[in-house]
């Protein structure tokens, strides 16, 4: 039972004087929040870093569990600030669903985690990435041979991770295992349609080369595309003026129709850049999390709307 490990937790939090308001709202009713419950009630806890985990997790859980994101909607996933109420529920979750290296306050709380880890760093093969020239991380230092956190643009990574989710849940609640297996199966299916659909899509394009805002879409390269990046796999890197002129010169000579910004960040260097060239600017959304905006959209939904929006630029 978990329960008494949580009003344990949460009482030495509040005595503690760690933002006691909040404790105790985390810790006071029976029921969802820190202690999950599926939505019969008495399913596995489960608890998903950022949003293309959580939707995975969903997926999977089906009817049997309730998913609580860490991540809220509109929240940049990079810059996550663990709460008091979100801690506890990461630590007394029966299954977490998280990418390490990704976010290091979801690292640091997972270390006293007693449920089952999920850790998408494990399940799937990161691809190896380095900064252009002339792009500077956030920190000012060049971090060449970096890897690739963005691995849910690949519809097929994204697979092999909800099948990690099924065997943990299966584990937490055998009774159920079958359900999380076939649910599974399910999304794979949905995922593998997506993949087809990106290749024939993207086969045959007038052009190859994708200018975005920051580095979150190289996996995508499988398809035959090439992207380069305003900022770097951080969202708040600052290319320098070498970069930018770089860029100019890349998207003039590539006959390029569209700079692309992202949700959750801001388009001022893509929209000056689109500027300065004279060209369009789009969006793609690098889906680390849904926003006002994109409320009523999914996973696949917005992978599909990337999808479009890749084919118009490239004369696909």
């Amino acid at each position: 039972m978990k329960r008494p490990r949580t009003a344990a937790r949460c009482a030495t939090l509040s005595l503690l004087g760690v933002v006691t308001t909040v404790s105790f709202a985390a810790c006071g009713a029976d029921g969802g929040g820190a202690d999950g419950g599926g939505a019969d009630g008495g399913g596995p806890s489960v608890v998903a870093a950022f949003y293309p985990l959580a939707f995975v997790a969903e997926r999977v859980a089906g009817g049997h569990a309730e998913v609580d994101n860490l991540t809220q909607p509109g929240g940049e996933p990079h810059d996550l600030a663990l709460g008091v109420s979100q801690t506890v529920a990461l630590q007394d979750a029966d299954v977490v669903v998280l990418q390490s290296g990704f976010q290091p306050a979801v690292d640091e709380a997972a270390e006293s985690v007693d449920g089952t880890l999920v850790d998408a760093a494990d399940v799937v093969e990161l691809r190896a990435t380095t900064h252009h020239e002339g792009e500077v991380a956030s920190d000012g230092d060049h971090d060449d041979g970096d890897l690739d956190p963005h691995f849910w643009q690949d519809p097929l990574l994204l697979a092999e991770v909800a099948d990690a989710v099924s065997d943990a849940l299966g584990d937490a609640d055998p009774d159920h295992a079958d359900d999380y297996a076939a649910n599974a199966a399910a999304l794979r299916k949905d995922l593998e349609a997506l993949d087809t659909a990106y290749a024939e899509g993207l086969s045959g394009c007038q052009r190859s080369t994708v200018v975005v805002s920051h580095d979150a879409f190289g996996y995508l390269t499988r398809y035959g595309l090439e992207f380069e990046p305003i900022a770097g796999l951080s969202p708040d890197a600052e290319p320098t003026p070498a970069g930018l002129a770089d860029l100019q010169e890349v998207a003039r000579d590539e006959g390029l129709t569209t700079v692309f910004s992202e949700r959750l960040a801001s388009p001022a260097l893509a929209d000056t850049l689109a500027s300065d060239l004279g060209i369009e600017t789009g969006v793609l959304d690098p889906l680390e999390g849904l926003s006002d905006e994109t409320a009523g959209e999914d996973y696949l939904s917005l992978m599909r709307a990337n999808l479009s929006a890749l084919q118009e630029a490239n004369g696909c």
